[in-house]
């Protein structure tokens, strides 16, 4: 086998298998939610890439691979001119390379689309049933059962039911609001679409199983920790407990919902902020540290 093709086969194995074992057992995971997702969209990143460069490695010969793998190293992109002078082998390891690539892109713009339509008819409902409120910034429907939601994209708009509106107290309402609002304001639909194109991708891997259950806890976590910038921890913690059973449509974001009891805990029970950081950065650090010899042995070697 092409030895070039090491790097890319360990960098699918460290990215597809390894950090996901690490990352779901890891308690700092859910305490630094930002950086928890951050390293599952480069576990996906880098994983899409390996995957394309691990065929075009066993398609070229041993002198492009070389080139190739320089390349990737020195993150140097090939010019215009030299994708357009590809030939031969060169050219059908490009085609490959490009259609591994295309495959989440084209399922994540699917799904974009696919939960745009539904958002947009959701919001048409929206202007007929329900009614703004501009004390709240937000559209309030009748309904006793209380609710806090919000719809991402160009139709974003917070939704309150009535029932909530009565339920909460003043400060509770803004918990959840600002909640809602941090989702808008971080754009986590896509994210959320990003992780379920992958999931559709690559149905067995770890990485897409893992990453597709936790990439929306995660985001919770994240707009819960931004609502407490402006909000105390009791009023947020006790607005999740009243909107725990509402319910959202589709496409849509929830201040209650299934996660809420685990995130009441979490944000009744605060945490020392440096641990757990550090203890992300080494997991990280020692996946990087578990490559370094595929990549030394790999360069060690011209052929």
């Amino acid at each position: 086998m092409n030895h070039h093709a090491l790097v890319p086969l360990g960098l699918v194995l460290v990215t597809g298998f390894l950090v996901p074992w690490l990352v779901v057992r890891a308690r700092w995971a859910q305490q630094v939610p930002r950086l928890a997702l951050a390293v599952w969209a480069a576990c996906g990143a880098v994983f899409t890439a390996a995957t394309a460069l691990l065929p075009a490695q066993l398609v070229l010969t041993g002198e492009s691979s070389h080139r190739l793998t320089d390349m990737v190293l020195t993150l140097r992109l090939p010019t215009p001119e030299r994708l357009f002078a590809l030939e031969g082998r060169e050219l059908l390891a490009f085609a490959i390379a490009l259609t591994v690539v295309s495959l989440p892109g084209v399922a994540f713009l699917r799904r974009l689309a696919r939960a745009r339509r539904v958002r947009l008819r959701h919001a048409g409902v929206l202007r007929l049933v329900g009614r703004y409120d501009p004390d709240l910034r937000a559209t309030v429907l009748d309904d006793d059962r209380p609710a806090v939601y919000c719809l991402p994209g160009r139709s974003r708009r917070v939704v309150v039911s009535s029932g909530a509106v009565h339920t909460l107290t003043p400060a509770q309402l803004a918990a959840a609001l600002a909640h809602e609002r941090a989702h808008i304001a971080g754009r986590h639909h896509l994210l959320v679409a990003a992780a379920e194109s992958f999931s559709a991708v690559f149905p067995r891997l770890p990485l897409a199983r893992h990453g597709g259950t936790s990439v929306p806890l995660l985001l919770e976590m994240t707009a819960d920790d931004r609502a407490l910038r402006r909000c105390t921890r009791d009023a947020l913690a006790t607005a999740l407990y009243a909107l725990a059973s509402g319910r959202a449509p589709r496409s849509a974001f929830a201040a209650g919902g299934p996660s809420a009891a685990l995130r009441m805990r979490r944000i009744l029970t605060p945490y020392s902020a440096g641990h757990p950081v550090l203890r992300g950065l080494f997991t990280i650090t020692s996946a990087v540290l578990a490559m370094t010899p595929l990549i030394v042995a790999c360069c060690s070697f011209p052929g």
